[in-house]
């Protein structure tokens, strides 16, 4: 059998066709075929055009892309050549800032390590003040550790106190008194109190004993031996220098050492009070300082008072030259008063004078009447 298209054709329908039955069956056949392979080709070309449409639009995509990574690749190119130029810009200027701040530095260090060689230089000095001031503490040790160079000393530092504080004729040093001794300084303060005795005194061995005992036995030694030198010169002083109708009823006791005075003051207060009690006053430089002020302004009250009265004398005729001054710009005023008016009377004078002289000038003799045979003599005019 043969199958064409929806037909079965068997052996006897074959045969009774023929040839030319079969011919045109074939036709019909190829014709069919063709029919359908035309159906069948129109998807595939159409298939075929869009593909061809995609490749066309890849090949262009793909010339878009190379397109874009050209520029990229210049763009790219160019932002690195910027970026280069700009970092060797910065390096250069960060280049230039340092070498400018290794310079400053270089400055300040060479100027730094100048005023160090400077302030060693100060430091060498004061190294060697320091030793010199040693060795002078060291012979001051010395001089006080002689009870007449430390006399000598308390002395001189007691000169020094009063010269500045007092006037060089209000003091005398080393005066000797009518019993024959001599004190250290004499103040002539007028009468009461009189004149007032500073006597310099040092108890510097029993002192330094006190600072230096380790124990409570030489502690207890020291501070009696201490007791007893302050107040043996509180008695010397009272006996020798407090000289009834000669001096003031009380005197000084200068100790040239505020260290003494403290400690007296801190830890021996009854000592204090037995100076007071024998009228013999402790001080200390600072407080004598203080002292001769007060006796200062004691001594100028005084010379006030006794100048007293060549004050008033003098306050007298100044009041008569004031008076006096006052009768002369009276009559000074009187004679000012005077020229005054008699400048004025000058002044009427000459006003009418000019007057006069203006109607002289404007005067027409010949308008005088004929008849008028009076004639007003010239006088004096009247002022």
């Amino acid at each position: 059998m043969i199958t064409v298209g929806e037909y079965v054709l068997g052996p006897v329908e074959l045969a009774g066709c023929g040839v030319a039955a079969l011919v045109v069956l074939l036709l019909i056949l190829s014709i069919r075929a063709a029919g359908r392979l035309a159906r069948m080709a129109e998807p595939l070309a159409h298939q075929m055009g869009a593909l061809g449409q995609r490749v066309q639009a890849l090949g262009d995509g793909q010339q878009q892309l190379a397109g874009g990574l050209t520029q990229v690749v210049e763009s790219q190119a160019a932002a690195q050549a910027n970026l280069l130029q700009h970092l060797e810009k910065r390096l250069a200027q960060v280049n230039q800032q340092m070498t400018e701040n290794l310079q400053g530095l270089a400055r300040r260090t060479a100027h730094s390590l100048g005023e160090l060689q400077e302030r060693l230089k100060t430091i060498d000095k004061a190294q060697e003040n320091i030793t010199r001031l040693s060795g002078d503490v060291l012979s001051l040790q010395d001089i006080l550790s002689n009870k007449q160079t430390r006399g000598a000393f308390g002395e001189i530092q007691l000169n020094d106190i009063v010269s500045k504080a007092l006037p060089a004729d209000s003091y005398s040093l080393q005066k000797t008194l009518s019993n024959g001794r001599r004190a250290d300084c004499l103040i002539h303060l007028p009468n009461p109190p009189g004149p007032i005795v500073i006597d310099s005194k040092f108890p510097l061995e029993a002192y330094e004993a006190l600072r230096n005992a380790d124990n409570q036995g030489q502690l207890n030694e020291a501070a009696r031996m201490l007791r007893g030198a302050v107040k043996k010169h509180i008695k010397d002083i009272s006996e020798r220098y407090i000289l009834e109708g000669e001096t003031a009823d009380g005197a000084l006791m200068f100790l040239p050492s505020e260290a003494v005075y403290a400690e007296l003051h801190a830890n021996f207060p009854e000592l204090v009070r037995e100076g007071f009690a024998a009228r013999v006053w402790i001080v200390s430089p600072t407080t004598c300082m203080a002292t001769l002020n007060t006796m200062r302004a004691i001594l100028k009250d005084a010379r006030m008072r006794e100048q007293a009265g060549a004050i008033r004398r003098e306050l007298g005729l100044l009041y008569s030259d004031v008076e006096r001054l006052g009768t002369r710009v009276e009559n000074l005023d009187r004679h000012f008063g005077q020229a005054a008016k008699d400048i004025a009377d000058i002044k009427i004078s000459a006003d009418k004078a000019g007057r006069r002289a203006r109607r002289l000038d404007n005067f027409d003799f010949e308008e005088l009447a004929p008849e008028d045979k009076k004639v007003v003599p010239l006088g004096k005019p009247k002022v």
